[in-house]
Order: structure tokens, then sequence, then C-alpha cells
């Protein structure tokens, strides 16, 4: 597995956030990327879409399994990676460089109410020595 960047906050389900001002990058981790396995589709979601914390920001496919990217914050969605929608593999090849969406944060975001973890916390859980 690779190192767990520690310049952003990372969901108990496998989503990390990279916040900027009042925007976040959301993309999954590279546990999670290995965990699903080959991707074969990705679907963010679209431009404009509101979401609230632990809503569906992608539709991910392997040969593994299906499954949803949740947001871990609540936002707008102000940018959607379409190189991900034209060549999901860029996810397992890449997963913290390639952020599924970025959603413009909802008024009065506190990251500490957020409930995320940070990196050493994210690497306690999956069980991974830092």
């Amino acid at each position: 597995m690779s190192a767990i960047p520690n310049d952003r906050l990372y969901a108990k389900s496998h989503e990390w956030v990279r916040i900027s001002g009042t925007l976040a990058e959301v993309g999954i981790t590279d546990h999670a990327q290995h965990e699903l396995g080959d991707l074969v589709f990705a679907d963010p979601a679209p431009v404009g879409k509101a979401v609230r914390a632990g809503d569906p920001v992608a539709t991910l496919e392997s040969v593994k399994a299906a499954s949803d990217a949740y947001a871990p914050v609540a936002g707008t969605v102000a940018e959607s990676n379409r190189k991900v929608y034209d060549d999901p593999s860029l996810l397992n090849s890449d997963p913290y460089g390639q952020p599924l969406v970025a959603l413009d944060l909802a008024p009065g975001f506190d990251a500490a109410a957020a409930g995320l973890l940070d990196a050493d916390a994210y690497a306690a859980l999956i069980g991974e020595k830092g």
C-alpha cells in the first residue's frame, strides 16, 4: 500500500478529503481501491449536485464489486473529475492524485465537528503502521 498523505482527512468509509478554503476535493483511499480491485467504471456526481455528508458522490464498479463513494462533508459539486469516467484505472494507479469531485463546502463547515480522521488515525483504522 502507498503512504497515507498527511495533507488531507479521512472518513471511516475510506474516502479522503483535502480542504482548501471553501473547496473540498474528495477521492477514495489506496486501501479502498485495493479492496475494490481493478476499477472498470467510475461515474462521479454531476456539477451542481448538492450532497450531505454520507451521500454518494460517485458510483464505482470493479471486477470484484460495485460500490458508491460517499461525501465525507456536505457541499455542492463544483467540479466532477471526468478523467476517471473515461479511464477508471486512474483510481487504481493514483488514488490520492485523482479526486472524484470537488465540493463547494456548505456554509458553517467545521472540520473538527465532521468526525474525520487524520492520516495517523486512518492508518490505525486500517491496520497500517505509520
